[in-house]
């Protein structure tokens, strides 16, 4: 069954609060996980909307991330650019189990 099928990144902890890892998936997208100052762990594809910026080298702030390129804010619950800009990442489900993050298998990322 496909929903069986989530995808073990690692510890909560092995990402630092306000900061991210990538991981490739199969078919070759990296994916972005995040992890707030709250704790909150989400995950995007790793590119900005606007040129593609890897969002994983952002800056993290609230439940949002700037891109390292033109400063794009991007939502991490939602993956929409905020503000005057417009355009949408694709958000991965994410859940915790045990302090472990699971990530959605291609197979249920929908773009």
């Amino acid at each position: 069954m496909a929903a069986d099928r989530w995808i073990d990144v690692g510890r909560v902890e092995d990402i630092p609060q306000r900061g991210a890892r990538t991981v490739v998936i199969e078919g070759g997208e990296e994916i972005a996980v995040f992890r707030t100052g709250d704790d909150a762990v989400f995950a995007l594809v790793n590119r900005c909307p606007h040129r593609g910026g890897p969002l994983s080298q952002g800056i993290v702030h609230g439940h949002s991330v700037a891109c390292p390129l033109h400063n794009w804010t991007i939502a991490l619950e939602t993956g929409q650019a905020q503000g005057h800009d417009s355009g949408c990442t694709p958000t991965i489900p994410v859940r915790l189990e045990d302090g472990r993050i699971l990530i959605a298998p291609p197979l249920l990322i929908s773009a």
